[in-house]
C-alpha cells in the first residue's frame, strides 16, 4: 500500500478519513494503537481490517496532496506510454504509464510521497514524470493486462542465459514469491492468475511464430496476455510444467500425463497435466481441480420439484442413475453430490474412475489403469466382492462395462454412471446400440438425467432490457412472450463479459412403466422423449433453461448456446 509518512501527514490522512465519515475517531485510535505496536502503514491496515476499501484511501490521500485519483480499469492506455516504461520497471516501481504529453510521462502510482521513486524514473526513462494516484490492486492487474502475465521475469529471461532457467525445485506454495527472474517464478504466476480468475483449464499452445496460451473460464475460452517474446521460452516453460507432474523431460514425441498439488493461501488445487506433441512443439493442457468446485444437491441449480424428485431417487435400495451429456457438462460434479448426500457410516460406498477428480472423504476411490489390464469392467467385477451398498462408474464406454454395470444393479446395489448422449432419451439407444439387451435396460435404469452448464449473469451489473423476440421464439414456451428481461451489460466485477459462475439446467427421463414398454420395443429416442413429455410431464433441457431465463439467472442466448 502507502509508503509511511510523517507523523503529521498521518494525523491528517486520519482526520480526513474521520472527516468523510470512513471511519469513527475511535476506530482511529484503535488502528494508530495497533500500527504502533505492528509497525503497520495506517491505510493498509485500515484496509486490512476491512474498515475502509483502497479506492476510499486513494481518495482520500488524492484529496490530502491536491494529485488526480484514476481508476485503471476504465482508463484508456496509450500504447506509447507502454513503450516507453519497460516490463521490468514497471514490475519492480509499481507504476503503470498512462499517457505521453510534449512534456512528460503521465504515470500511476500508490504512494504520493515517494519522491525518491520519482526521481529515478525520471533519471532512467529520460524525461519528465507526472503522477497520479491508483490503488495497489488496480495497477497490478493493469500491468499484468497490458503486459501480459509475468512480463517481467520474461523480459528479464531473455537478457541472460536461457541455461541458468532450467526448472529445479518445484514450488509448493504458489503464493510465495520468487524474486529471481526464472521460468518456475512465470509458471506460478500463470497458475495464480488462473485460479483467481476461476479458470477451469490453461492450454498453453505453441504456433510457427507465436505461443498462444488461453483460459476456460465459465466454459468459454478466453485468450491470456502473455509477453509477444514468450515464444523463445516454450519448451523451458513445458519442461517446468513436466517437471513438477513429475513426467519425462527428454520424451517429446508421444503424449503424457501427470498431477500436481499446488497451494494457494490455504486452499489447495489439483493440477491435472497433459502434454499432446504437436507440429511446431508439445501444447499442454492444465486442468484446475479445486475443492471449492465440488458442490452439495441445494448447489447444483435444482428447483424444488427436481430436487424431491432426485432425493427420492437416490434413496432406492437399488437401480441405475445415468447422467447423460458431453464432456465438460458437469456431469461429474453431480454424481459427486449424490454421492456425499448419501455419505455416511452405515454405507459402504464404491468408485471406479477415470481419472478421479476430487478425492472425497469416507468413500473408496479407484483408478483404472488400462496399461496394466486395470478396465472400468475388471474393476467393478473385484468391486462386487467388497460387499458395496453404492457404487460409481465414472462411465459406460463398451459393452462389457455396460453389462455387468446393469447386472450389478439387478443384483441390489444403487449404481451412479455417466453416458456421453446429448439428451436424456438418448441413454435409451445408446445402451442398445452397446448391445445390451432391452429388458435389462427396462428393468435396471431408474432415470436418465441429461445436464448442460449455462454461464450465470453478473449480479453487479444485471438489469432490464428489452427482450429479443427472434430468440424467444425458438423457445416455443407458448402462450405471450415477456417483452423485458433480465440482461448483463458487464463489468469491472465479471472481466467485462457479463456472467460469473454456472449453473446447470436438467432434463430427467424417469423409466416409468409406460417407458419401459418402449425400451422393450426398441422405440426411438425420439418416441420416447415425446412420451416422456406427455405422459411423465418431463422437462426438457431447453424448457428448464426458459425457467432460469424468467427467473433473471442466464439469458435465452446462453440456453440456445448449450441446447
Amino acid at each position: 500500500m502507502t509508503q509511511p509518512f510523517s507523523s503529521k501527514r498521518k494525523t491528517l490522512l486520519g482526520a480526513l478519513l474521520v472527516e468523510k465519515g470512513l471511519l469513527t475517531s475511535q476506530q482511529l485510535s484503535d488502528a494508530i494503537t495497533r500500527q504502533a505496536e505492528t509497525g503497520d502503514y495506517l491505510g493498509a491496515l485500515l484496509i486490512r481490517q476491512g474498515v475502509i476499501t483502497e479506492y476510499q484511501l486513494m481518495e482520500v490521500l488524492a484529496e490530502q496532496v491536491g494529485m488526480p485519483c484514476v481508476h485503471l480499469s476504465e482508463a484508456r492506455i496509450d500504447p506509447q506510454a507502454l513503450a516507453k516504461v519497460p516490463p521490468k520497471f514497471a514490475s519492480h516501481y509499481h507504476i503503470m504509464p498512462l499517457a505521453i504529453s510534449e512534456d512528460a510521462l503521465h504515470i500511476a502510482i500508490t504512494d504520493p510521497f515517494n519522491v525518491q521513486t520519482l526521481d529515478e524514473l525520471r533519471l532512467l526513462l529520460g524525461c519528465d514524470v507526472k503522477p497520479v494516484l491508483a490503488s495497489h490492486s488496480d495497477i497490478s492487474e493493469a500491468i499484468e493486462r497490458h503486459y501480459g502475465i509475468g512480463a517481467s521475469a520474461v523480459e528479464r529471461l531473455l537478457d541472460t542465459d536461457l541455461r541458468a532457467a532450467a526448472p529445479v525445485t518445484i514450488a509448493e506454495d504458489l503464493t510465495v514469491k520468487t524474486d529471481v527472474a526464472s521460468v518456475v517464478s512465470f509458471v506460478n504466476q500463470l497458475i495464480l492468475s488462473a485460479v483467481r480468475d476461476r479458470a477451469t483449464d490453461i492450454h498453453i499452445e505453441p504456433f510457427d511464430k507465436f505461443l498462444r496460451i488461453r483460459q476456460r473460464i465459465d466454459g468459454v475460452m478466453y485468450e491470456v496476455s502473455i509477453p509477444t517474446d514468450l515464444n523463445k521460452l516454450h519448451q523451458t516453460i513445458v519442461s517446468r510444467i513436466k517437471v513438477m507432474a513429475k513426467l519425462d523431460i527428454a520424451e517429446k514425441r508421444l503424449p503424457q500425463d501427470g498431477r500436481i498439488k499446488v497451494r494457494l493461501d490455504s486452499q489447495e488445487v489439483d493440477l491435472r497435466i497433459s502434454v499432446l506433441p504437436s507440429s511446431f512443439g508439445e501444447s499442454v493442457n492444465i486442468r484446475l481441480l479445486s475443492s471449492g468446485m465440488l458442490h452439495s444437491l441445494e448447489q447444483l441449480g435444482l428447483d424444488g420439484p427436481q430436487m424431491d424428485l432426485l432425493q427420492e431417487l437416490i434413496q432406492k435400495p437399488h437401480g441405475i442413475i445415468f447422467v447423460t451429456g458431453p464432456t465438460g457438462s458437469g456431469k461429474t460434479t453431480t454424481l459427486y453430490a449424490c454421492l456425499s448426500k448419501l455419505n455416511a457410516p452405515h454405507v459402504k460406498i464404491l468408485t471406479i474412475e477415470d481419472p478421479i477428480e476430487y478425492q472425497l472423504q469416507g468413500i473408496t476411490q479407484l483408478q483404472v489403469h488400462p496399461k496394466i489390464g486395470f478396465s472400468f469392467a475388471a474393476g467393478l467385477r473385484s468391486m462386487l466382492r467388497h460387499d458395496p451398498d453404492i457404487m460409481m462408474v465414472g462411465e459406460v464406454r463398451d459393452p462389457e462395462t455396460a453389462e455387468i454395470t446393469i447386472r450389478s444393479a439387478l443384483t441390489g446395489h444403487l449404481v451412479f454412471s455417466t453416458l456421453h448422449t446429448n439428451d436424456a432419451a438418448g441413454g435409451v439407444t445408446r445402451l442398445l446400440d452397446m448391445g445390451v439387451e432391452p429388458f435389462l435396460v427396462s428393468s435396471s435404469v431408474l432415470c436418465f438425467i441429461a445436464q448442460r452448464l449455462v454461464r450465470v449473469m453478473c449480479p453487479a451489473c444485471r438489469e432490464e432490457c428489452a427482450a429479443d423476440p427472434t430468440l424467444l421464439a425458438k423457445f416455443n414456451v407458448g402462450g405471450p412472450l415477456p417483452t423485458t428481461l433480465q440482461s448483463s451489460r458487464g463489468c469491472t466485477d465479471c472481466k467485462g463479459t457479463g456472467f460469473k459462475g454456472r449453473t446447470a439446467i436438467y432434463e430427467f427421463l424417469v423409466v416409468s412403466d409406460p417407458i419401459q414398454q418402449l425400451v422393450l420395443k426398441r422405440a426411438s429416442s425420439h418416441d420416447i422423449a415425446r412420451a416422456a413429455q406427455q405422459t411423465n410431464d418431463m422437462r426438457t433441457l431447453r424448457q428448464d433453461g426458459w425457467r432460469k431465463v424468467l427467473r433473471g439467472i442466464t439469458t435465452p442466448a446462453e440456453v440456445l448456446r448449450v441446447t
